[in-house]
């Protein structure tokens, strides 16, 4: 089949999601691909901004352009924001999660990273597990289902994270919560010093074992 130029950027950036995407009936895919898009953008902000108020401020954007479809005004010129534009004026893509999405990214911001388990389990279902559940709805799921699917997404972006330990670690990144870090004897400059430490690796198999746990 052709790829459309979204269909492409999200088989580029995140390959998992796209082959899952495949997968929606054909009048709802290029939604599904605008929506792994987005999440990309989203995921990014942090990562590729300076400062933590330079990512809010690329969050806010994202925010803005979800705002403007939801109230019918021209799509910013964007690879991603005009193909997501026409998702949501289409009624494919609910603007009210789409921005929950935004919101959940805020915490990545915070100097302090994720204090909490309590916070990091949050973020975990408001991130992935907000992913799942707009997508889930844009295909026809009920409300009661999409919350499931907001619990799938959220174990499956738990493994993203400890998969990915590593990768943050050379951005001078940890999104582990600090109070599991501080039982293990470990906080986030000992995770980014040395992110293959056996203590770091002792907390990721416990909490990757509370992972298969919470889906058994």
């Amino acid at each position: 089949m052709s790829l459309s130029p979204i269909g492409a950027f999200a088989r580029s950036h995140d390959p998992d999601r796209y082959l899952c995407a495949l997968f929606a009936p054909a009048e709802k895919r290029e939604a599904i691909f605008a929506l792994i898009a987005l999440n990309h953008e989203l995921a990014r902000a942090r990562e590729a901004a300076a400062n933590p108020m330079a990512a809010l401020i690329r969050l806010q954007w994202w925010r803005d352009a979800v705002e403007e479809a939801g109230t019918g005004r021209p799509p910013r010129r964007h690879e991603v924001a005009e193909p997501l534009h026409a998702a949501i004026t289409a009624g494919l893509l609910d603007p009210e999660g789409l921005l929950a999405l935004v919101d959940a990214r805020e915490a990545e911001a915070e100097e302090d990273g994720l204090a909490t388990e309590e916070a990091f389990v949050a973020w975990l279902r408001g991130t992935a597990g907000g992913w799942s559940a707009v997508a889930g709805r844009a295909l026809g799921a009920s409300a009661d289902e999409a919350e499931v699917l907001r619990a799938l997404g959220a174990a499956y972006g738990l493994a993203g994270v400890l998969r990915s330990v590593g990768a943050h670690a050379a951005q001078g990144r940890c999104l582990l919560p600090g109070d599991r870090l501080a039982a293990a004897g470990l906080d986030a400059a000992a995770v980014t010093a040395a992110p293959r430490a056996a203590p770091l690796a002792a907390l990721l198999r416990e909490m990757a074992a509370e992972g298969l746990a919470a889906l058994a």
